[in-house]
């Protein structure tokens, strides 16, 4: 009998369970979105090769346990047909999580989906010294916990008052968390070092009397497991994707880099230097 390379099929999602010769495979879900008929695939692939259950993993993730070790041929052939992927272990970039985002969400800023979808296609399986999650969240009710992550993505606003259509209803200013707006002298002012891109003031002015144009705010090196630090952001709102994507390729290519074999990202900045990490990002902006 062939010897089981049970590190390969870690990488490839099938998890060990405690219940010898089983596994517990976990599935490739993009920003927590599933259709119904992968559902269906699924549900199909669990009650014959598993015990008809499935786990909703705490990041958006589904696993079905009870894999049985001969069976896994079988299983990925399965899921494939049903439009199903496997997903990751190991050092590497694992499926990225996303809130619904400003396309469902009422409160949403960003198109959060799409951004999972294309920060996934990008990124998703890349290896490196450790595991290296990405989150996003579509505004500043960040139920997606966007500090948390290795390369957090938290949607936002950058405001324009238009005093044309303004009637100094004052809505905006109630409605502003941040005590960043106040009227005085006939105009809304805005004291930006208050702001934080929210866009309450853009979706609460009843003569659209506000515009705002989306943004992204990064934060770098969250984690939260057995050592738990707040991610931090380097830089102001970032305005296009371009951008964003300019300073992800420079996040990992540094944690690729500066990291030591199973060193997770955060330790690696602070043994390298968050200044060393700001200046790479800032380096990739003018390459």
């Amino acid at each position: 009998m062939d010897e089981v390379d049970y590190k390969a099929l870690k990488n490839g999602g099938f998890m060990r369970q405690k219940q010898k010769e089983h596994f517990s495979l976990r599935l490739k879900v993009v920003g927590g979105n599933l259709t119904a008929e992968q559902l269906v695939t699924i549900a199909s692939v669990s009650k014959k090769y598993g015990d008809g259950h499935v786990h909703l993993t705490s990041r958006q993730g589904v696993e079905i346990p009870f894999i049985k070790l001969g069976d896994i041929d079988a299983v990925k052939a399965s899921l494939e047909e049903g439009g199903v992927s496997a997903g990751v272990s190991g050092p590497r970039v694992r499926t990225v999580t996303a809130c619904q985002g400003g396309e469902i969400c009422p409160n949403g800023c960003i198109d959060t989906h799409s951004l999972a979808v294309a920060i996934s296609e990008r990124y998703f399986g890349r290896k490196l010294p450790h595991k290296f999650k990405f989150g996003v969240t579509g505004c500043q009710n960040n139920c997606l916990k966007a500090e948390e992550n290795d390369l957090g993505v938290k949607g936002g606003y950058l405001i324009e008052w238009k005093k044309e259509a303004c009637t100094l209803c004052g809505v905006c200013v109630k409605t502003c968390r941040t005590a960043a707006l106040s009227i005085f002298e006939n105009r809304v002012t805005l004291k930006e070092e208050n702001c934080n891109h929210c866009g309450r003031c853009v979706k609460s002015c009843p003569a659209d009397a506000w515009r705002g144009e989306p943004g992204y705010i990064l934060s770098f090196g969250g984690v939260f497991g057995n050592a738990i630090a707040r991610g931090v952001t380097l830089f102001p709102i970032v305005r296009d994707r371009e951008t964003l994507f300019q300073l992800a390729d420079a996040t990992l290519n540094f944690f690729a880099e500066h990291a030591k074999p199973s060193e997770r990202f955060r330790p690696a900045i602070e043994r390298a230097g968050w200044d060393l990490l700001k200046a790479a990002l800032e380096g990739s902006l003018h390459d």
